[in-house]
């Protein structure tokens, strides 16, 4: 006899169905984690059914409008932290006539053209005015101031003196350096004001001091009761005359460049103006009709000029006539290059 117990025990076994795939529904609780080892803590694990905590965001705000502030160009080390215009610590002034004279200054002196001219012009002038002075003997100037030998190296030099004129203003045009001069300088008249004055004040300086040195070195070597001695209005027609009578056609040869633009043409045109009056008068004396006109220009051609400035001859005058009539024309082609300055474009 049995118990009801044991026949419970002792029913058969039901056979086992084979693993099915988890069934597609809502995700289910993860089972258990087993046991750990004593003083570990468990990792921070997380459902991956779980979804991501939402995030309450709130919209953006607009925000208020504020003033464009102009960012300073001085130094980073002096940040601008002001509201409204800015200032530039830079002190700032308006240029000047004086600005444009340092800047002319600085073209004038830098360039090799100037160097090379202006040296062949005193070597000319010291070195044939001493050859002369130390081939003559003390009986020459019986006549004749000693101051004369200063005149032969003049007639040379001043042509040294004429193309450098020409390419003071004419060497922009070529290189277009005209255009970056007048862009600084807008003021056109100021730029031609401030060549001629740089240039006129340094050849006539070079040329004067070159002067000075012949006459007086000529002078040491010619003395005595047989030597005419040289008046002060004689000196001065030797030195500041002539240096003065070259440096106006080295301003005559500027001018002449500004209005060709031309270093070529410019040049060509004022060894016309220096040597035509020389040659055609020749031509010109033997017409009966054309003598007065040939005689004048003799006595104002630049040779003739420097020699009554050197009063070589007593039949000569002192030489200013010329100077001022030289004055003049300078005088007139300034303005014409002037006017042209203004009126064209670069």
């Amino acid at each position: 006899m049995t118990t009801p117990y044991q026949q419970q025990s002792q029913a058969p076994v039901p056979p086992q169905s084979p693993p099915q795939s988890p069934p597609q529904g809502p995700p289910q609780a993860a089972p258990p984690m087993p046991p750990q080892a004593p003083h570990q803590t468990a990792p921070h694990q997380t459902n991956p059914y779980q979804a991501a905590p939402h995030h309450h965001t709130q919209p953006p705000q607009p925000q208020p409008h504020q003033p464009h502030q102009q960012m300073p160009s001085g130094p980073p080390s002096q940040p601008y932290a002001g509201v409204g215009p800015y200032t530039s610590p830079i002190p700032v002034r308006r240029t000047s006539l004086g600005n444009a004279l340092a800047s002319e200054w600085t073209k004038i002196k830098s360039v090799r053209s100037t160097i090379w001219t202006l040296s062949v012009m005193v070597a000319l002038v010291i070195g044939i005015g001493l050859l002369v002075a130390a081939t003559t003997a003390d009986s020459d100037y019986d006549t004749v101031p000693t101051t004369l030998p200063g005149f032969f190296g003049t007639l040379l030099g001043q042509l040294c003196v004429v193309t450098l004129g020409v390419l003071v203003i004419t060497s922009e045009y070529s290189t277009g350096m005209i255009r970056t001069t007048l862009t600084a300088c807008p003021q056109r008249s100021r730029v031609l004001t401030a060549k001629a004055l740089v240039f006129f004040t340094l050849s006539f300086t070079i040329t004067t001091v070159a002067l000075v040195l012949v006459a007086y070195a000529s002078m040491g070597m010619h003395s005595g009761p047989a030597v005419a001695e040289p008046t002060g209005d004689q000196i001065l027609g030797a030195t500041v005359g002539a240096g003065l009578y070259v440096s106006l056609l080295g301003l005559l040869s500027l001018a002449v460049g500004a209005i060709l633009r031309h270093s070529a043409g410019a040049i060509t045109t004022m060894l016309g103006v220096v040597l035509l009056p020389s040659i055609l008068p020749a031509f010109l004396m033997m017409s009966d009709s054309l003598r007065d006109l040939g005689s004048k220009m003799l006595e104002y051609s630049s040779p003739q000029s420097l020699a009554s400035l050197f009063q070589i001859d007593d039949s000569l005058n002192n030489g200013w006539p010329q100077l001022s009539v030289l004055a003049g024309i300078t005088a007139a082609a300034m303005i014409a290059a002037y006017a042209l300055l203004e009126k064209r474009d670069v």
